[in-house]
């Protein structure tokens, strides 16, 4: 009886180091992402796990979902139980409107930094307008938490 090998099968799949190389994600991140969900490997050969050359581009959705802010829980939600994947345009605009928020606060922040830069005061604590953004930003950070400091205090002058 002659012996029947399928070498097409091992061209179907990447084990992880490649899938790692190829993606730029460590392997010990495509690890994690399996053990919560969001890609699965096709199986073992030997040790390795192997994946098929399309998580490549969920690994790409994933790492799109994170520069936008979504959770790794919100962007599991995101493929059904068939690896399709559902995008609800509703939570997309919220999502939009997040990153405009963040986007002024970085900018207010930015002014801040500028103007504490070029400030003509001797001492930063003399400039009322440094001031101003101090006082702004600590109300703000105590009541949100860091990262939302500078936005409601504007640029100053």
């Amino acid at each position: 009886m002659p012996l029947k090998v399928d070498l097409r099968s091992r061209r179907k799949f990447m084990d992880i180091s490649e899938v790692s190389r190829r993606a730029g994600v460590p392997a010990s991140t495509l690890r994690y992402y399996e053990s919560v969900g969001l890609i699965r490997s096709a199986g073992r050969h030997g040790l390795r796990r192997q994946f098929s050359p399309a998580v490549l581009e969920r690994l790409a959705l994933i790492t799109l979902g994170q520069a936008s802010g979504f959770s790794l829980g919100e962007i599991r939600d995101m493929f059904s139980e068939s690896d399709d994947l559902t995008l609800d345009r509703t939570r997309l605009l919220q999502k939009a409107e997040e990153l405009e928020i963040r986007v002024a606060r970085l900018n207010a922040m930015r002014d801040g930094l500028l103007h504490a830069a070029a400030c003509p005061a001797p001492r930063h604590l003399d400039c009322p307008t440094f001031r101003r953004l101090m006082t702004v930003a600590a109300r703000i950070g105590r009541r949100n938490g860091p990262d939302r400091g500078f936005a409601a205090a504007g640029s100053g002058d």
